[in-house]
């Protein structure tokens, strides 16, 4: 076996799994409770990351593979918080972009695409920042920070009407509903003690 066993076992903690990779890299960073969390610290948070993504199989958890990712989230991070104008930021993209190719096959069962990297470890990066060129092309405007003030995730609205406002309707949407209530419950002098 490859790593420690916390490495393999290890639950991936972030509130928000799921979206997109280049959001879902964004989304290695959270706050917890006023905390700033990022499980792209260590390399055995690189490794929960990589497993709950599905490349665990395909990338080797390292400090490499580890310093580029996250040369490409800051890079991803300035380009979406708004700075789209960021040379610095798009040199990073296609700096990374150009450590990997697509290759196209015919196999057996018709048309083929396989990512190749060189070094192996930039492949991670690659599809996160090839991932984000594809959501660019489809729809940037669905691309959304949720509307928490607290809250610093990311998701890409794919909902029929565009409108979603929130990571997760159960917590930031719920805290919202929450604060709101109370605030109208002050107003009216509802609030008890």
């Amino acid at each position: 076996m490859s790593g420690s066993p916390s490495q393999e076992t290890a639950a991936d903690p972030r509130p928000l799994k799921g979206e997109p990779l280049s959001l879902d890299l964004l989304n290695t960073r959270w706050n917890d409770q006023g905390v700033r969390q990022d499980l792209l610290e260590t390399v055995a948070g690189l490794a929960v990351w990589l497993r709950s993504v599905g490349l665990a199989e395909r990338v080797a958890a390292d400090q490499q593979a580890l310093d580029v990712l996250r040369e490409v989230r800051d890079a991803l991070w300035s380009l979406v918080e708004g700075d789209e104008d960021s040379a610095e930021a798009r040199a990073v993209l296609n700096r990374t972009l150009g450590h990997g190719r697509l290759r196209r096959s015919l196999g057996p069962d018709g048309p083929e695409s396989v990512v190749e990297t060189d070094p192996p470890g930039q492949l991670p990066a690659w599809l996160a920042a090839a991932d984000y060129l594809r959501l660019l092309e489809n729809d940037p405007t669905r691309i959304r920070r949720c509307a928490h003030p607290d809250c610093v995730l990311y998701f890409y609205d794919v909902s029929k009407n565009g409108l979603r406002r929130w990571c997760s309707m159960a917590s930031c949407g719920n805290r919202a509903k929450a604060s709101r209530h109370y605030q109208r419950q002050r107003q009216s002098g509802g609030g008890g003690s």
